[in-house]
């Protein structure tokens, strides 16, 4: 059974404080206030900026090696890709993680590193881009960057044997700020 839990307002009034301030000249994406752990290395500049919304969900599993243990495990993500005026540039889906832009090129990441994103929130990340499938707003990207994170967290309902292999989808939003060598 799939229960779907939701945020889309909370998700619709954070892409228009994205969007505000939008005129001639966007805000450019500053890593000033991220943790270290998941700033970008030098040597790289923002070549898009994307918010992504949709849903992640959850599977209720046993947990590794602890009989008689079950969790809710990440089973992947779904979200469009906007810019920041809120057109689809692209989508993020998985397993395994995937970033598409509308012109098809794509490409799967390895995580490099995880930072707190705030109570009831997904965490930042940092991933370095596998190469890049096809050309387009893709091609040459070296990593992206989730920042900005809003909901996306573990369901709170009961996961148990009784319920094993149930999935909850959750909402969730979160900036993607994808990278290349400058």
């Amino acid at each position: 059974m799939i229960v779907k839990t939701t945020l889309a307002a909370t998700a619709a009034l954070a892409l228009s404080a994205c969007a505000s301030g939008m005129g001639a000249s966007p805000m450019m994406f500053s890593q000033d206030r991220l943790p270290d752990a998941v700033k970008v290395p030098a040597g790289h500049t923002v070549a898009m900026e994307t918010v992504g919304v949709g849903q992640i969900t959850y599977e209720c599993r046993a947990k590794k090696d602890m009989a008689g243990q079950f969790e809710w495990v990440f089973a992947g993500p779904d979200a469009r890709l906007l810019d920041r005026s809120g057109k689809q540039v692209g989508k993020y889906y998985g397993p395994p993680a995937t970033w598409e832009a509308m012109d098809g090129s794509k490409f799967t990441g390895t995580q490099l590193a995880v930072a707190p994103g705030g109570a009831g929130n997904i965490p930042f990340q940092l991933v370095k881009s596998n190469p890049v499938m096809g050309s387009g707003a893709m091609t040459g990207v070296t990593y992206v960057q989730r920042a900005a994170t809003q909901g996306g967290v573990a369901p709170a309902a009961p996961c148990g044997a009784s319920n094993m292999g149930a999935r909850q989808i959750v909402q969730y939003q979160a900036d993607y700020i994808f990278y290349k060598a400058s």
